[in-house]
Protein backbone atom coordinates (compact mmCIF):
# COMPACT_ATOMS: atom_id res chain seq x y z
CA UNK A 1 0.00 0.00 0.00
CA UNK A 2 1.49 3.19 -0.78
CA UNK A 3 1.22 6.45 0.91
CA UNK A 4 1.35 8.53 -1.40
CA UNK A 5 -0.67 11.29 -2.03
CA UNK A 6 -3.54 11.20 -5.07
CA UNK A 7 -2.18 13.52 -7.49
CA UNK A 8 -6.26 15.11 -7.49
CA UNK A 9 -5.50 15.92 -3.93
CA UNK A 10 -2.00 17.50 -4.41
CA UNK A 11 -3.67 19.64 -7.10
CA UNK A 12 -6.40 20.31 -4.65
CA UNK A 13 -3.57 21.71 -2.09
CA UNK A 14 -1.94 24.00 -4.54
CA UNK A 15 -5.11 25.31 -6.04
CA UNK A 16 -5.86 26.66 -2.22
CA UNK A 17 -2.81 28.69 -2.05
CA UNK A 18 -4.41 31.21 -4.80
CA UNK A 19 -6.62 33.68 -3.25
CA UNK A 20 -8.89 36.13 -4.87
CA UNK A 21 -7.58 39.37 -4.60
CA UNK A 22 -10.52 41.10 -3.13
CA UNK A 23 -11.83 38.77 -1.10
CA UNK A 24 -9.34 37.35 1.40
CA UNK A 25 -10.24 33.64 1.04
CA UNK A 26 -9.06 30.65 -1.36
CA UNK A 27 -10.53 29.93 -4.67
CA UNK A 28 -11.40 26.66 -3.50
CA UNK A 29 -13.13 27.26 -0.16
CA UNK A 30 -14.80 30.45 -2.28
CA UNK A 31 -16.44 27.37 -4.82
CA UNK A 32 -14.66 29.32 -7.78
CA UNK A 33 -13.58 25.84 -9.16
CA UNK A 34 -15.96 23.99 -10.93
CA UNK A 35 -14.30 21.08 -12.26
CA UNK A 36 -10.88 19.41 -12.09
CA UNK A 37 -10.01 16.39 -14.70
CA UNK A 38 -6.86 14.57 -14.95
CA UNK A 39 -6.47 12.77 -18.59
CA UNK A 40 -4.47 9.34 -18.50
CA UNK A 41 -0.55 11.22 -19.04
CA UNK A 42 -1.59 13.52 -15.93
CA UNK A 43 -2.74 16.58 -18.23
CA UNK A 44 -5.03 18.53 -16.11
CA UNK A 45 -8.06 20.49 -17.34
CA UNK A 46 -9.82 22.78 -14.88
CA UNK A 47 -13.11 24.76 -15.29
CA UNK A 48 -13.08 27.99 -13.07
CA UNK A 49 -14.80 30.68 -12.39
CA UNK A 50 -14.37 34.30 -10.78
CA UNK A 51 -16.49 36.43 -8.28
CA UNK A 52 -17.52 39.17 -10.66
CA UNK A 53 -17.83 38.65 -14.76
CA UNK A 54 -15.43 41.98 -14.56
CA UNK A 55 -12.79 40.86 -12.72
CA UNK A 56 -9.90 43.32 -13.36
CA UNK A 57 -7.29 40.53 -11.80
CA UNK A 58 -9.22 37.64 -14.16
CA UNK A 59 -5.93 37.23 -16.52
CA UNK A 60 -3.58 36.89 -13.27
CA UNK A 61 -5.76 34.84 -11.50
CA UNK A 62 -6.04 32.55 -14.44
CA UNK A 63 -2.67 32.58 -15.30
CA UNK A 64 -1.65 31.99 -11.10
CA UNK A 65 -4.12 28.92 -11.15
CA UNK A 66 -2.03 27.07 -14.23
CA UNK A 67 1.21 28.08 -12.78
CA UNK A 68 0.49 26.65 -9.71
CA UNK A 69 -1.04 23.25 -10.96
CA UNK A 70 1.89 22.93 -13.59
CA UNK A 71 4.34 23.02 -10.57
CA UNK A 72 2.61 20.19 -8.95
CA UNK A 73 5.23 16.94 -9.36
CA UNK A 74 3.52 14.63 -11.59
CA UNK A 75 1.76 17.58 -13.91
CA UNK A 76 2.47 17.17 -17.32
CA UNK A 77 0.13 20.52 -18.60
CA UNK A 78 -2.39 22.34 -17.55
CA UNK A 79 -5.19 23.95 -18.93
CA UNK A 80 -7.82 26.38 -17.63
CA UNK A 81 -10.64 27.40 -18.55
CA UNK A 82 -13.23 30.72 -17.50
CA UNK A 83 -16.57 30.41 -17.92
CA UNK A 84 -19.37 32.15 -16.54
CA UNK A 85 -22.23 29.36 -16.73
CA UNK A 86 -23.74 29.32 -14.22
CA UNK A 87 -22.38 32.63 -12.61
CA UNK A 88 -20.71 32.48 -9.09
CA UNK A 89 -23.03 33.35 -6.27
CA UNK A 90 -22.23 33.55 -2.76
CA UNK A 91 -24.45 30.35 -1.89
CA UNK A 92 -21.23 28.16 -3.98
CA UNK A 93 -18.88 29.69 -0.89
CA UNK A 94 -18.06 26.58 1.92
CA UNK A 95 -19.27 27.15 5.44
CA UNK A 96 -15.59 27.95 6.02
CA UNK A 97 -15.43 30.81 4.02
CA UNK A 98 -18.65 32.23 4.84
CA UNK A 99 -17.98 31.75 8.41
CA UNK A 100 -14.55 33.46 7.73
CA UNK A 101 -15.86 35.98 5.66
CA UNK A 102 -19.15 36.89 8.20
CA UNK A 103 -22.01 35.67 6.35
CA UNK A 104 -23.16 33.40 8.82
Amino acid sequence: MSNEIPLRDKIDEALRTVYDPEIPCNIVELGLIYKTEIKDNNEVFITMTLTAPGCPVAGDIVLEVQEKVKEVEGVTDAHIQLTFDPQWTQEMMSEEAKLELGFL
